[in-house]
């Protein structure tokens, strides 16, 4: 009778690991907006020193958050945590209401604004169509950030926010011959032209963006999403939970036809009884989750799978923001 293996002794076998394939989505991660929100903080904290104040998440991405507190900000609630003196305080790039500004000004704080342009688009956007005398309709999230920074551009009672087809049905403008709508930018595509498609329907004289006020971004990494799901046991997102467009990412597999859809923060987070039989797995990360957790979450299944990684990708990105003026190399020097 042989004896069993000891698999401590030297030159033992390991056992077998099942074989995984990995479809990594692209494009995924950092977008343009992300990069130059982190990238107002690292020039702001070289430039000033630390610490240097920053109004909510920067972007939102415990990871990120993390990692900058180490270098030195400070992220704060609101402006009245932020000491008087020369400290600048940053706002995120998910925008802010006027109101927040002039706050700072009436202290003499010095402020850097990182306000992804996407997002500032949706502003200017909104204050035309209020200069124009049209009351503007707002698709988003409520409590969002983003979208308390949009209302925050006009004043109380002329923009009105709609979440769902349910309030477009309930909405009773004074002149709906005179409204205007824009988005909230991390949106689910397909959900937002449902709510666009009834707003026209119900309100055919309602006048929208130029542009879809959704970024590319966005639209790129669902369109990603949408491919690689269908080809999957399993679909991760690397994301915070806090953010839209990681959650749009999800919800989107979810409907692509993927069995399994989980959104996590890094590997340790991974559910693995949840992955147990797969045998491919989609891997994607939202606007502003780093690379590098994507990266750790396929070395975490390379230790419980015999991994091989293809990239689904389609479509380029070449979008760079320029950092405001005042961090600018020849400005700031």
């Amino acid at each position: 009778m042989t004896a069993p293996v000891n698999q401590n002794e030297p030159g033992a076998l390991a056992p077998e690991k099942p074989p995984l394939e990995i479809l990594l989505c692209a494009p995924r991660g950092f977008c343009a907006g992300v990069v130059r929100a982190i990238d107002v903080v690292e020039r702001a904290l070289a430039i000033y020193g630390p610490p240097v104040y920053v109004r909510h998440e920067i972007v939102h991405n415990k990871y990120v958050v993390e990692s900058l507190k180490r270098k030195g900000a400070v992220f704060v609630a609101e402006l009245d945590e932020v000491p008087d003196g020369g400290k600048p305080v940053i706002f995120s790039a998910h925008g802010v209401a006027k109101t927040v500004p002039r706050t700072a000004e009436s202290r003499g704080l010095t402020t850097i604004d990182a306000t992804c342009p996407l997002v500032t688009k949706v502003h200017r956007e909104a204050e035309i169509h209020h200069k124009r005398g049209r009351h503007v309709l707002l698709v988003g999230h409520s409590g969002h950030p983003e979208v308390v920074g949009t209302m925050g551009q006009l004043p109380a009672g002329s923009i009105t926010l709609v979440e769902d087809l349910e309030q477009i049905e309930a909405l009773e403008p004074a002149n709906p011959d005179n409204l205007a709508w824009v988005t909230q930018t991390t949106l689910s595509v397909d959900d937002t032209h449902h709510i666009v498609e009834a707003l026209k329907k119900k309100f055919p004289a309602i006048v929208g963006p130029h542009k879809d006020d959704i970024c590319y971004a966005t639209t790129n990494r669902q369109e990603a999403v949408k491919q690689v799901a269908p080809l999957v046991d399993a679909l991760i997102v690397v994301g915070s939970s806090n953010s839209s467009n990681s959650q749009r990412l999800r919800e989107v597999a979810e409907r692509a036809g993927c069995p399994i859809t989980r959104l996590v923060n890094r590997a340790e987070d991974v559910d693995w009884d949840a992955f147990a039989n797969i045998r491919r797995l989609g891997l994607t990360a939202g606007a502003s989750a780093p690379e590098v957790l994507v990266e750790e979450i396929i070395d975490a299944f390379a230790t419980r799978y015999t991994v091989t990684v293809d990239t689904v990708s389609t479509t380029t990105e070449d979008m760079v923001f320029p950092l405001p003026r005042e961090l600018r190399s020849e400005a700031a020097e």
